[in-house]
């Protein structure tokens, strides 16, 4: 390959990359945005309003493109539960049960592990081969992520006494999330991005239904009494946080692979101090700086061509 087409390639690849950025973004302000729901509504019933809001977002956005949904055949069925059941279900009750122990920015410490987790379930399973670049790049990301993270709140690491019990959960979205994450590529290249996040939401969305009833959880007076603050932050995690930002993820695996595009799940915890920044007046300081430019440093690793003779070796 050479040097003008590695060039064309990379250039080809920036919109996806911008994409990606703007997703990750997009999900660094939902760990907030649980938070502030934490409290008012019941873990299952909040994540069942969440992805009820969702699908009507997402079918609302089919109708509008005029994108009919597809008749799935009952492998992909089954693929679409098991999508639907860890990347909706188990991971939004491990994302709301685990916000009541530990708080947003402990949690998204323990997300920023995402990269690695996917990293190697994919060298594990599907035996994608992991250059050094990539590996360095992934180390950095995490590394750049825990320094934002801790100089945001230094005393996050002490925690509670049941502080363990939200680590498990938030780890559990870690696991579900590598889980959606990975074992879509099939349903990805047949059926496409879009219908694949459509049809997981709405699968995943029928049983945290089905769970919250069963519970008895389902409680109108408390969507009632929800303030302006809780409503805006349903409306962002359903919409923006979900139905919008899935389809953009699951693009940008279909376009570059789940490895490079798991390391800019790293932009999370940068974007919350960036827009505390912005938003709140909160103060910049070195550190958090520093870990910011190592989470660029270390995306751009991860996604940076090979030369030619290393890319015959490596692929």
């Amino acid at each position: 390959m050479s040097s003008y087409e590695q060039s064309r390639v990379t250039t080809s690849d920036l919109p996806v990359y911008l994409n990606l950025a703007l997703v990750t973004m997009i999900w660094g302000g939902t760990w907030v945005a649980g938070r502030f729901l934490a409290g008012s509504l019941s873990p299952a019933f909040a994540a069942s309003l969440r992805f009820l809001l969702a699908s009507v977002a997402l079918l609302g956005f089919l109708r509008i493109a005029g994108i009919a949904l597809v008749r799935p055949k009952v492998r992909q069925w089954l693929q679409l539960a098991m999508l639907g059941f860890f990347g909706i279900f188990f991971y939004n009750l491990c994302f709301f049960y685990g916000l009541q122990y530990i708080n947003a920015s402990r949690a998204s410490l323990i997300v920023a592990l995402n990269p690695a987790v996917i990293g190697l379930a994919s060298w594990l399973l599907f035996k994608e081969r992991l250059s050094r670049l990539k590996v360095i790049g992934i180390g950095i990301c995490i590394s750049g992520a825990a320094v934002v993270i801790v100089s945001r709140n230094p005393h996050l690491l002490s925690g509670t006494p049941d502080a363990w019990i939200g680590d498990l959960l938030i780890l559990g979205c870690v696991l579900s999330w590598g889980i959606y994450s990975l074992f879509s590529r099939s349903l990805n290249q047949s059926i496409g991005p879009v219908q694949t996040v459509t049809f997981s939401i709405l699968l995943g969305t029928l049983m945290l239904w089905v769970l919250a009833l069963s519970r008895g959880e389902v409680d109108v007076a408390a969507v009632a009494a929800l303030g302006t603050r809780q409503w805006l932050s349903l409306a962002y995690l359903g919409v923006l946080g979900s139905a919008l930002a899935y389809i953009g993820y699951y693009d940008g695996i279909c376009k570059i692979g789940a490895t490079r595009a798991g390391v800019f799940i790293a932009l999370n915890p940068l974007t919350a101090v960036l827009a505390g920044a912005v938003l709140l007046g909160e103060q910049l300081t070195m550190p958090m700086c520093l870990g910011g430019v190592l989470i660029l440093t270390g995306i751009w690793l991860c996604n940076k061509p090979l030369a030619p003779g290393r890319k015959k070796r490596i692929l």
